[in-house]
């Protein structure tokens, strides 16, 4: 019979954090694919953990799963660790469990800490609804796509960032989606943890004069939808009620509904609508 896939969550930072599911099955696995093996070495050693280790990680995440479903073919049974957090949230993980689900091998995920549900609901901000992105794209074309994508998003949003790189994400942000209200959530789970709620302006000026440190998760709020309305409205002004209502009628609507369509544009009834034209 095959064998199985666990995927297992680690501490991001605090060693209490640890599920007594996970070491247990730390301890019983056959083999355990971390992504850093000197880090994860640490881990091991604290809680007696003598399971044999092998490397899985960004560099070596395709030909390394096939090694790894063939042995999990073979009846082995592998934990999968990433350096801090969840397997699979922002790291080569995903890319082990779509393999071994095209393979037939069964997966299991171990749920534990993650880094970015834990700065969310430490924020302050919406939780209901959130966008992950991860760490932002170094080149520039497809950093920039990414964040005008998220101009207009009206959830809640999280992006993670090294503290070498955080002045420059907080300049591009303000570039692209303006000021908003964030929280930076700095050393999660650790000794030194801070949840800083200010505004990315704010943030840009105290880093003028204080230098970024600890792994970082931005929390910073999304667009309000009649914020978004109200935008939308103030670029129908541009054009004439005419050139609005031609717009409509060129794409097949009949009067009524392209006043309609006209009218919710705009934020105004229908009946303005048909005076304004009269």
């Amino acid at each position: 019979m095959n064998g199985k896939l666990f995927l297992c969550a680690t501490p991001i930072g605090n060693l209490e954090d640890i599920t007594l599911r996970v070491l247990r099955t730390l301890k019983e696995a056959d083999l355990i694919a971390a992504e850093d093996t000197r880090n994860s070495i640490r881990l091991l050693n604290h809680f007696e953990i003598r399971t044999p280790m092998t490397s899985y990680h960004e560099y070596n995440k395709i030909e390394k799963a096939r090694t790894l479903i063939e042995k999990m073919q073979s009846g082995m049974n592998i934990a999968l660790i990433t350096d801090a957090g969840t397997p699979g949230i922002s790291d080569p993980g995903e890319e082990l469990v779509r393999m071994c689900y095209e393979a037939g091998i069964e997966v299991t995920s171990l749920p534990g800490p993650a880094a970015c549900v834990t700065a969310l609901t430490l924020s302050g901000l919406p939780t209901r609804r959130f966008a992950f992105e991860a760490f932002l794209p170094m080149e520039k074309k497809e950093r920039r796509e990414i964040l005008e994508e998220l101009v207009n998003e009206t959830r809640t949003i999280i992006l993670y960032e090294a503290p070498h790189k955080l002045i420059r994400t907080l300049k591009d942000l303000r570039e692209v989606l303006g000021n908003r209200r964030m929280t930076l959530c700095r050393e999660l789970t650790k000794k030194h943890e801070t949840a800083f709620r200010t505004t990315i302006d704010d943030l840009i000026a105290y880093y003028e004069n204080e230098k970024p440190l600890g792994e970082c998760v931005l929390v910073i709020e999304g667009k309000s939808r009649r914020e978004i309305r109200e935008e939308k409205a103030a670029s129908w002004e541009e054009i004439s009620l005419e050139e609005h209502m031609e717009i409509y009628e060129k794409q097949g609507l009949s009067r009524k509904d392209a006043m309609k369509q006209v009218a919710k544009d705009r934020g105004i009834s229908k009946r303005d609508v048909y005076q304004q034209l009269i």
